[in-house]
């Protein structure tokens, strides 16, 4: 059975995102062809999504290669955050549905669960799935892809210090959500930037050494976005 080209993509960035695949290392079809367990066709049809969202650049002579964003370019990434995360949340509150809003529920309740409990291993992985889900519930698909594509880009280019008091994001998060739940798009486009500008200083630049990683097969059926 083919494996779709998304899932190795999704393979590929991951590897991108944590080091594994080096900035500025060649990045050939064969070697990860191999290294995924597929055939060239989906590698080459990751490859060119990874250049559209500037994960990987071809140059002269070279081929495809890991990009090597400048740290002006990452600087970028959260200036775009500041204000396209407000816009998402504006729009939330306009078009969200009640299944977004039991989902954004949920998780603020665990988030706040976990943060009370002191159990903060989680709630990284809690705080994406939120802001995943208050892009979706925008109800547009083109500001979710950018909004997806800037959390992948930032986690590459930034390793984020944890709160000293994880309750009080998990608060802002709460507050997003009562604004989204109101309809009140002014209120959760102030609250969702006074957020993302409050934690911005907590972003601090990864080192970019290889990190190595051991090869694993892809495979359709487990694959996540």
């Amino acid at each position: 059975m083919r494996v779709p080209a998304h899932s190795v993509c999704t393979a590929i960035r991951a590897d991108i995102v944590s080091g594994v695949l080096a900035r500025g290392s060649r990045l050939t079809e064969e070697q990860l062809a191999r290294r995924y367990g597929v055939s060239r066709v989906p590698v080459r049809e990751a490859l060119r999504t990874l250049e559209s969202e500037g994960f990987v650049v071809s140059r002269r002579h070279v081929g495809a290669c890991v990009a090597e964003p400048t740290e002006q370019d990452a600087a970028d990434l959260l200036e775009m955050r500041v204000l396209l995360e407000p816009l998402g949340a504006a729009r939330a509150a306009q078009r969200r549905t009640e299944a977004h809003l039991k989902v954004l529920r949920g998780l603020v309740r665990l988030g706040q669960e976990r943060a009370r409990r002191g159990r903060s291993e989680d709630l990284p992985s809690l705080g994406d799935w939120f802001h995943e889900t208050l892009a979706q519930a925008s109800g547009s698909p083109g500001l979710t892809a950018l909004l997806g594509q800037l959390r992948h880009k930032i986690a590459w280019m930034y390793a984020v210090e944890e709160p000293a008091r994880p309750a009080d994001v998990w608060a802002e998060h709460g507050a997003i959500v009562d604004a989204v739940a109101r309809g009140d798009a002014e209120r959760a486009r102030t609250l969702t930037a006074q957020h993302v500008e409050r934690w911005r200083g907590a972003h601090r630049l990864r080192r970019t050494e290889r990190v190595r990683g051991t090869q694993h097969p892809v495979h359709s059926a487990g694959a996540r976005n």
